[in-house]
């Protein structure tokens, strides 16, 4: 909407290669702070939360009771059978025993199955519930922010702190809580479990822990390096496709394709080498960590061995211890991993944030209701600027019901800018806008803006019917209403060729109609809406000379009986406005008819002049 082109909107953050991004984990500035802020969400679920804490350490208890049970089988049957060979009389294996402590087992492991399906269920919940009031917290936001953070970001910058950011969030809370709990209580049960069968074993088996951190220490260091030189040429190979890509045409027409191509696979290269390396290294930590670890366990056995001969320990103890130790280093690793998620995602909570604290429009101040306007627009000493310099100062603009005003200048002049301020999209920095002799600031932004119907030069249609596009304009329209508005504005007839006729769907980007059949749609629409002042940006730039003369016919009719502001850039289409208002550097330097305007030989006819020929002028 302003003068100056917004960016673009490029691809989110990260693009493909999630995993490595993780592993990079993007830390927030202010940990603590978002941290407090995002538990505030989950305060309303506390009761579930306490649920899903209590849920988790009794499944993970369960879990963590079943080796020792096992061994205490493995036990009994090493004993019966060992005094079996021995011939001691009446020796036997007690299947009976064994059974109900295997029936013990399977219980408890049923019963730890359904304490953790009932924690992820009441998780799931939460994490939705989180979710969905973090989504509808930022909508609201959206739909309060002034069109100036819209002017200022790239649309895909926004579109991943609502999507890709609170994705995160989601996930993280859906499975990172409750493994973060189930990892610590395995953690602590696990080391009570190994430590009531054997401190000397728990001994040896905590040794290879800073063992394996001495060991990988380094190696991690050096990946991360490389995963840094990942993300950074992933970064630019997508940057890089996305400019080919929506750029292509150009590409073809200038013959860079080879160059494109050479410098697609210079980045290529780049990413390849950056990634193997990474993958390599990084490679290595789990073989070294699996190394350590079988020392670890060959050491276990040969001591739990002399242990077992020397009746100190059952052969079923040291089976569970050394299942106990397969388990121990898993939680480990997965806590550290959490550690790791949870940087990214208050990193993720700390740009949602940001979003929501953006400064908002300012407040209504609602004293008068505007609910049919005659159409008198007054502009009385009126000052603004994007920043600290003023671009429109001191402007008075006095505008009839009724009357078709045209507002021209060379780029930059302040002709949209003035069309936003009429919108109250923007601030006045000074001066008031008054419609029907009413500030603008003084009625609500829905009845102004439900004032006005805006046909722009960039057409907006969404992904749906035309039927439904056309309806747009009008809140419970009628079959028959949405046939006359097309009527009016040129549209029916080619509607009607279309195969599915006014149920024809329009893709995401209508592109499978022409530029000026959008063009005949949006005024259609703008039609149906039936506003008493009208804004039409020159729709006819892009279409051809018997598309424009159609939709001149249209636009013609949907300024009949109306306030129209018309900014033009040819100047023949506005000469019989009975107001022409010619801008320049933010100030309207000339007004008055074309005839006036050009009997005065000032800007507006030196700008006329170089559209047409003296034949044509005289």
């Amino acid at each position: 909407m302003s003068e100056k082109k917004r960016p673009a909107g490029g691809p989110p953050p990260g693009g493909p290669g999630g995993g490595n991004m993780m592993m990079l984990g993007e830390k927030p500035k202010d940990f603590k702070a978002t941290f407090r802020r995002l538990l505030r969400y989950l305060r309303p679920r506390r009761t579930a939360l306490v649920g899903v804490f209590l849920a988790a350490i009794l499944s993970t208890v369960f879990m963590i009771a079943g080796p020792k049970i096992m061994g205490t089988a493995i036990t009994e049957l090493f004993e019966g059978t060992y005094a079996k060979f021995q011939g001691v009389p009446g020796a036997a294996i007690d299947f009976t025993k064994i059974g109900q402590i295997l029936l013990w087992l399977a219980g408890l492991y049923i019963i730890s199955s359904l304490f953790n399906y009932l924690q992820q269920y009441l998780m799931s919940g939460i994490a939705q519930k989180t979710v969905y009031d973090l989504r509808e917290d930022v909508n609201l936001k959206l739909e309060r922010l002034p069109l100036k953070y819209y002017d200022g970001r790239p649309n895909g910058e926004t579109l991943s702190r609502v999507t890709n950011d609170i994705d995160t969030i989601g996930s993280t809370l859906q499975q990172s809580v409750t493994s973060f709990i189930t990892s610590i209580v395995t953690i602590v049960g696990i080391l009570i479990m190994m430590l009531t069968i054997s401190p000397l074993l728990t001994l040896i088996s905590l040794v290879s822990l800073p063992v394996s951190i001495f060991a990988i220490r380094p190696i991690l260091k050096r990946s991360q390096k490389y995963f840094a030189d990942q993300q950074r040429t992933l970064g630019q190979l997508n940057g890089h496709v996305e400019e080919m890509y929506t750029g292509h045409s150009v590409v073809k027409a200038f013959g860079h394709e080879r160059k494109a191509v050479e410098q697609f696979d210079s980045v290529n290269e780049k990413l390849y080498e950056a990634g193997r390396k990474a993958q390599f290294i990084s490679g290595i930590i789990m073989p070294m960590m699996m190394f350590i670890g079988n020392i670890s366990y060959v050491l276990i056995s040969i001591v739990g061995g002399i242990l077992v001969t020397q009746r100190a320990i059952s052969i079923g103890d040291i089976q569970a211890f050394i299942t106990y130790t397969r388990q121990f280093t898993q939680p480990i690793t997965q806590t550290a991993n959490i550690a790791n998620i949870v940087q990214s995602t208050v990193a993720a909570a700390e740009r949602v944030f940001e979003l929501l604290d953006e400064d908002e429009e300012i407040k209504e101040v609602t004293t008068h209701r505007l609910t049919q306007a005659e159409g008198a627009v007054v502009f009385e000493h009126v000052d603004f600027g994007y920043g600290t310099d003023l671009l429109i100062e001191d402007m008075n603009i006095d505008v009839a019901p009724g009357q078709t005003v045209a507002i021209v200048g060379p780029t930059g002049a302040g002709k949209t800018t003035m069309i936003n301020l009429l919108m109250r999209f923007y601030e006045l920095n000074g001066g008031t806008i008054r419609i029907d002799g009413i500030d603008t600031r003084e009625m609500s932004r829905e009845d102004l803006r439900t004032t006005f119907g805006m046909v722009l030069q960039d057409t907006w249609l969404f992904s749906g019917t035309i039927r439904d596009n056309l309806a747009y304009g009008k809140s419970g329209a009628t079959e028959e209403e949405i046939i006359a508005a097309a009527k009016t504005a040129h549209a029916d007839h080619f509607i009607r060729t279309l195969p599915d006729g006014y149920d024809t769907v329009l893709n995401e980007e209508a592109s499978n109609i022409s530029q000026g059949q959008k063009q005949l749609l949006t005024i259609a629409r703008a039609v149906l809406a039936d506003p008493p002042i009208m804004i039409l940006d020159e729709a006819t730039s892009s279409v051809d000379t018997r598309t424009e003369v159609f939709i001149q016919q249209a636009m013609r009719r949907l300024m009949e009986g109306r306030t129209s502001f018309v900014i033009a850039h040819r100047l023949s289409t506005i000469k019989d406005a009975d107001l022409i208002l010619v801008m320049n550097q933010g100030s309207v330097i000339e007004q008055g008819t074309h005839e006036e305007l050009l009997e005065a030989n000032g800007f507006y006819a030196d700008l006329y002049n170089s559209q047409f020929s003296e034949k044509e002028v005289v």
